[in-house]
């Protein structure tokens, strides 16, 4: 893969993980990353704007989409509709930039089968009580959906195998360096992962 080649970057993690906040810091690290904004059903947050955060659409609106073959991936989450725009990633690339998508594993899935050479990053948090204490931070969903979360979280965690590259946002710091640097030199052979990796995962078995 050359370095000068733009990158489909695909960013992964459990709610609570922090990588909205991480993707918004890559984005004001570097010039040359975009992020591509996902299509979704579910109803906008008071803190969330139209076209920016989401391009927020109805039910009807993104059933089509599928149907016109828009999309590059799709998947349902907490029973909501989440996609990613196949057109603008397109346009994005063309024009040199390197684009994220901060999407769920299924959809990662979905754009490794059809981009092969795109990275796949998934971020962990940095343990299980770690992780409920941000959901309960978040203030923005019940118990009942903390605690959804928290499981969903859970299953989330083992699908981590299905990518390139596993990283640990304990410090978005350090956790955004690590990942400009993965991008400048990818390297797509799996290794095994470091054993401070291997035991935060297996603390969530």
């Amino acid at each position: 893969m050359n370095n000068n080649t733009p990158h489909l970057v695909v960013i992964s993690a459990p709610s609570g993980t922090g990588k909205t906040t991480l993707v918004r810091a890559l984005l004001a690290s570097n010039s040359n990353m975009v992020a591509s904004v996902s299509y979704t059903t579910r109803t906008k947050r008071a803190n969330e704007l139209d076209g920016e955060d989401y391009n927020f659409v109805t039910n009807d609106v993104f059933e089509s989409m599928i149907a016109n073959g828009d999309l590059l991936e799709y998947a349902k989450v907490f029973g909501n509709h989440y996609g990613t725009p196949k057109k603008d990633v397109n346009e994005q690339l063309s024009s040199g930039h390197n684009v994220i998508l901060e999407i769920d594993w299924q959809g990662a899935i979905q754009v490794k089968q059809k981009v092969a050479d795109c990275l796949l990053l998934f971020i962990l948090p940095p343990s299980k009580n770690e992780l409920m204490s941000r959901l309960q931070k978040r203030g923005t969903d019940s118990n009942e959906q903390i605690k959804m979360r928290f499981d969903e979280a859970l299953n989330d965690i083992k699908q981590f195998e299905h990518f390139d590259r596993v990283f640990v946002n304990q410090d978005i710091n350090v956790t955004v360096n690590e990942i400009l640097a993965y991008i400048e030199k990818p390297n797509l052979n799996k290794t095994r992962l470091p054993e401070d990796v291997l035991s935060i995962i297996k603390g969530f078995q």
